[in-house]
């Protein structure tokens, strides 16, 4: 795994560049709506060909589970001990309203759990990455370096992160615990990837997302030195049936 994470950095790089072209051409973005009424844009596709195309000649006997081809029933994924699972535009509406808070995620699951994971921001031209057992890591413009999940102090403000496109009133009741907090509400998987680096400290998730969603922030959290609770899920995370996740809590051990 470890040889292959430089790999799979590339991937999600190229993957983003790919989103980028279309992304600078704001008059050629069009939006459909797929069947859970979800947006799709050109810039979707790409990356997932992209993604697809390399990962199929990385690793041809790996199967991969995307967004835009998940469509597997579960009689043949049930038998994947280990897969790539891609969320190719990760944020899709920050993409439509133009925030830049969009990632490419790329997760390796093997025995129902994430142990690799690339998330790439491509506006912000920053490359998160992680092997369990290895540790996490970021690339900027700074060069890379390693990052650590951070706890509060005794009284100090608890940072937490949460989403920026889909209002979660379970959330308000969950910061009545912190009587000193700071919520910032930030697009797509970049959520994981602010406990990972400790910039905030708590991510709480009360609603829907899909395994994609969050296999590489997952990975990237975990080896970075935090815990991802899933409410309601018994087993394997990752290896079941129904793709869309419970409730969760991520936040520095």
């Amino acid at each position: 795994m470890a040889d292959w994470l430089p790999q799979i950095r590339r991937i999600a790089v190229a993957a983003g560049d790919a989103i980028l072209t279309i992304y600078n051409q704001p008059e050629a973005v069009a939006v459909q709506q797929k069947a859970d009424d979800s947006p799709l844009t050109a810039a979707d596709l790409a990356a997932h060909q992209l993604i697809m195309r390399e990962l199929t000649s990385l690793t041809p006997d790996i199967p991969v589970l995307s967004e835009e081809a998940a469509d597997i029933p579960w009689t043949v994924r049930q038998h994947w001990h280990c897969y790539w699972l891609v969320d190719p535009l990760d944020g899709t509406k920050e993409f439509i309203k133009r925030n830049g808070e969009f990632t490419v995620n790329i997760a390796l699951i093997v025995a129902g759990e994430p142990v690799l994971g690339v998330i790439h921001a491509p506006v912000l031209a920053k490359t998160y990455s992680a092997v369990l057992g290895l540790g996490a890591f970021v690339a900027d413009a700074k060069g890379e370096r390693q990052i650590h999940a951070v706890e509060p102090v005794p009284g100090e403000t608890v940072r937490l992160v949460g989403s920026k496109s889909h209002y979660q009133p379970e959330v308000e009741s969950y910061l009545a615990q912190f009587p000193q907090h700071e919520l910032v509400a930030v697009g797509s998987s970049l959520k994981f990837c602010m406990v990972a680096d400790g910039t905030a400290h708590i991510y709480p998730r009360f609603g829907p997302t899909m395994l994609w969603d969050t296999g590489a922030g997952h990975a990237i959290a975990v080896a970075a030195g935090a815990s991802v609770q899933y409410l309601g899920i018994d087993g394997p995370a990752y290896q079941r049936e129904n793709l869309l996740n419970g409730n969760f809590i991520v936040k520095a051990n």
